[in-house]
C-alpha cells in the first residue's frame, strides 16, 4: 500500500508540475481547441492526454521498480508492461487526431472549430492493434460474470474476440461523453478511484495502480480544466481514460463491476446512436451564460440535464460527476 501511495503522489505532481510548460509548448506550436461554451470562444492548448499518460507511466514504472528491486512483491509485470503499451498506442492515436489542426476555423457540427480530427472510420480501425499486446500475453480469465447473464466461459475466444472488442469501443465510446470543462477529466476520476479500490480489496494491484495513477493524474490536470478551463482535453485525453478503463477492467478481471460504473458511456453511446452519431453534446449559449440543448430530442446526457432546467457549464459537469458517484455507489453494492 505504501508503495502504491508513493506511486499516485509522483502521478500527481508530475501533472501538476509540467502542465504550465507544456500548456506553454502547446500553444507555441499552435496545438490549440476552441472553448465552445464561452461566449468570447477562447483559444488554448490542447491535448491534455500526453500530459496526463507521462503522470500514469511515471507512477507506474515507479511502482514497477520498487517492487522489482526492493519489495519482491508478487505482481505480473507481464500483465503491467503490455498494459502500458495497450494505453500508450491508444493515446497516440487520440493525439493525432488532435494533431489534425487547420489555421481556420471550420465547421464541426455546428461550431466553429480549429480541429478537423480523424474520420469516424479511422478511430476504431487505428485503436485496434492497441489489443495486440494484451491478447499476446493472455491477460485475464475466460470465465466472466456478466449481469442477468451469468458466468460464462469463451475459452480462446476471449483473447482473440472479446479483448480486441472491449478495447476498440471503451476507448471510443469514452470519446461522447466529453465537451464540457472538467467533464472528462471528473468523470474519469470518479471512475478510475472506484475501480482503483475494488480492484485493491480484491488483491489485484496491477489493475489498482493503473486506475489510482489515472485518476490522481486527472485531478492534477483538474486544476487547469475545471471551470474556466485554461487546458482542453483533447480527444488524446478521452482516449487515454477509455484504454486506461478497458485495460483495469481486463487485467483486474472487473467486467460485472466495470459495465455498471461505466453505465453512463453506455447511455451515451446510444443517445449519441439515436442521432446517427451526428449531435454534439455541447447546448447553446444563452445571455446569461446558461445552456440551452440545441435538439428537442435528447442525444446526450448533457442534453438531458440541460432539459431540467436552464445550468451553466459548470453546472452541468457537476451534476453529471454527481451521477456517476451514484452509479459507482451502486456497483460497490449490486457486486
Amino acid at each position: 500500500m505504501l508503495t502504491i501511495i508513493f506511486s499516485i503522489l509522483i502521478s500527481f505532481f508530475t501533472v501538476l508540475f509540467i502542465c504550465p510548460g507544456l500548456k506553454r509548448f502547446l500553444e507555441r506550436l499552435k496545438i490549440t481547441g476552441v472553448d465552445q461554451q464561452k461566449i468570447s470562444k477562447p483559444k488554448m492548448a490542447t491535448s491534455a492526454g500526453i500530459l496526463v499518460l507521462s503522470g500514469v507511466l511515471l507512477g507506474g514504472f515507479f511502482f514497477i521498480g520498487v517492487n522489482t528491486f526492493l519489495t519482491h512483491s508478487p505482481i505480473n509485470i507481464t500483465y503491467l508492461l503490455a498494459a502500458y503499451c495497450s494505453i500508450f498506442i491508444i493515446t497516440f492515436i487520440g493525439f493525432l487526431d488532435d494533431l489534425n489542426i487547420t489555421r481556420k476555423p471550420k465547421s464541426n457540427k455546428g461550431m466553429e472549430d480549429f480541429r478537423v480530427g480523424l474520420k469516424q472510420w479511422q478511430k476504431p480501425l487505428l485503436t485496434l492493434p492497441a489489443a495486440i499486446p494484451l491478447m499476446v500475453v493472455l491477460v485475464g480469465t475466460t470465465v466472466m460474470d456478466f449481469p442477468f447473464l451469468g458466468v460464462i466461459d469463451f475459452g480462446i475466444l476471449y483473447s482473440l474476440l472479446l479483448i480486441p472488442i472491449g478495447v476498440v469501443v471503451v476507448s471510443n465510446v469514452t470519446n461522447m461523453l466529453a465537451g464540457m470543462n472538467g467533464l472528462e477529466a471528473g468523470l474519469g476520476t470518479v471512475a478510475m478511484i472506484a475501480m482503483g479500490i475494488y480492484t485493491y480489496m480484491l488483491g489485484r494491484p496491477e489493475a489498482s495502480i493503473i486506475a489510482f495513477t489515472l485518476a490522481f493524474s486527472l485531478m492534477a490536470f483538474l486544476k487547469w480544466n475545471w471551470y474556466p478551463a485554461k487546458f482542453l482535453p483533447g480527444d488524446s485525453l478521452t482516449y487515454l481514460i477509455g484504454a486506461c478503463f478497458a485495460v483495469v477492467v481486463i487485467v483486474g478481471n472487473i467486467e460485472k463491476f466495470g459495465m455498471i460504473v461505466f453505465f453512463p458511456w453506455i447511455i451515451e453511446a446510444f443517445l449519441k446512436l439515436r442521432s446517427k452519431f451526428g449531435a454534439r453534446s455541447l447546448g447553446d449559449i444563452q445571455g446569461n451564460c446558461t445552456l440551452k440543448s440545441p435538439y428537442k430530442k435528447v442525444y446526450s446526457l448533457t442534453h438531458l440535464v440541460m432539459k431540467i432546467r436552464p445550468m451553466k457549464e459548470w453546472q452541468i459537469t457537476t451534476t453529471l460527476i454527481a451521477f456517476e458517484i451514484v452509479v459507482c455507489a451502486i456497483a460497490f453494492l449490486v457486486v
